[in-house]
């Protein structure tokens, strides 16, 4: 299936040719205009249009956030367009493109449609820009999301040698669980964490993205492990770029012939739907397989845990209030929770006891208790007979006297 889009202007596959040449990424120039446009897209979306839209759609919300979470924001809206966009394309390429039911292990590992170079085009667009942010900012994303980055821009980039272009769209299709993702985390700030909408949403995310990137993705990486095997115990190369010599496998480059110049000039021509035109030597470097698997196995494993996340983020907003543990009182919490015997009912308790017990007297907030004498320092504030009046009362006190009346102090004051 030829690529919908329009070819790549003359000067920019020129431009392209070098880097294209250096990474042995045959057919990138001519994807080259797609990889650019996605890449200036998502650029400008996250430094123009999330924050200008953003403002007004949520004038209460999105200018109080911090800068660190206006840039997860950004980035979040980007994600969400992108996502929706490459899930469209990616679904219309495998539901039109016909050729792609008839390929064999051969043509899934070394083929090339225009269709699936589009798709790929556009995913290392926006892997390029996601390793640009990433990269950027990793203190707040941390390297997790660095990793899948790195990964997912070296899987998608293998496919213009080509190399397993034919799980292209097949592996874009991880990205349909991540406008639910994204949705999730938008709930939160504006703040409906635990309501209806988030509830809804989260069982949808997590359904989609176990049955998208779990048991899909595993699934279509066990085929993709047994293709690559194949073509490693492939017994050498079987053929070459459309019938032209090996002398000839930079297939951008000018030729020494004019009968190679019009092998190649065809190989590109839009028109040509021919799968095997830029296969080449039909060998698979064991580089090129450990690094290609490797990738793969790092989005699975990172798949798996973010999978483990998710469920303990949605179970966090919509778990209920812990129930208070009931205390079960034990035989020595309840004996410390009985009330006190009075001193004189206690067992073994005297008078004596009594004695020894502290007597505070206050007056103009001053305090005496036995144990300082008859003779204890009272509060400056005191005057001299109401400090006379107390030291006569405590002496009679320690002589079990009672407190001598009012005739008799007077007489002993006249005295």
């Amino acid at each position: 299936m030829q690529d919908p889009l329009p070819p790549p202007p003359a000067f920019l596959r020129k431009l392209t040719q070098p880097l294209a040449d250096y990474l042995a990424l045959t057919t990138l120039p001519l994807h080259i205009h797609e990889v650019l446009f996605a890449f200036t897209c998502y650029h400008v979306i996250n430094t123009r249009v999330s924050p200008w839209i953003s403002a007004r759609l949520f004038p209460n919300t999105y200018p109080q956030l911090s800068r660190k979470t206006r840039i997860n924001w950004d980035v979040h809206v980007v994600s969400l367009c992108q996502s929706t966009v490459i899930n469209v394309l990616a679904l219309w390429v495998l539901w039109t493109d016909q050729t792609r039911v008839e390929m064999d292990w051969r043509e899934r590992v070394w083929g090339y449609t225009g269709a699936g170079g589009m798709i790929q085009g556009f995913a290392a667009g926006y892997f390029l820009w996601d390793l640009f942010v990433s990269t950027a900012n990793v203190a707040s994303f941390g390297w997790g999301m660095l990793a899948h980055a790195v990964c997912a821009l070296i899987v998608f980039s293998f496919g213009f040698r080509p190399f397993v272009n034919y799980y292209g769209p097949t592996f874009i299709l991880y990205e349909l669980s991540s406008p639910f993702l994204n949705f999730h985390w938008f709930f939160d700030k504006l703040n409906m964490t635990g309501s209806r909408a988030q509830l809804y949403n989260g069982i949808v995310l997590l359904v989609s993205f176990f049955f998208c990137r779990l048991l899909w993705g595993t699934y279509q990486s066990l085929r993709v492990y047994q293709d690559v095997w194949a073509a490693l115990q492939s017994p050498g190369p079987v053929g070459s770029l459309v019938g032209v010599t090996d002398a000839a496998s930079d297939p951008l480059s000018s030729s020494q012939s004019p009968a190679t110049d019009a092998v190649l000039k065809h190989a590109f021509d839009p028109t040509n739907t021919a799968v095997m035109r830029f296969a080449g030597p039909q060998t698979v470097p064991f580089w090129l397989a450990t690094t290609y698997l490797a990738s793969n196995v790092v989005l699975n494993t990172l798949n798996f845990y973010w999978f483990g996340k998710m469920i303990e983020a949605v179970r966090k907003r919509f778990r209920g209030p812990k129930a208070k543990s009931k205390v079960t009182p034990t035989p020595t919490s309840i004996k410390k929770l009985e009330p006190k015997e009075p001193k004189e009912k206690r067992e073994g308790s005297s008078d004596d006891d009594d004695d020894d017990a502290e007597i505070k007297t206050h007056q103009n907030g001053a305090a005496l208790s036995p144990s300082t004498g008859a003779g204890a320092k009272l509060a400056p504030e005191l005057d001299s007979g109401a400090e006379k009046t107390i030291l006569l009362n405590v002496n009679h006190l320690e002589n079990d006297e009672g407190p001598p009346d009012q005739a008799t102090d007077f007489r002993r004051r006249r005295a």
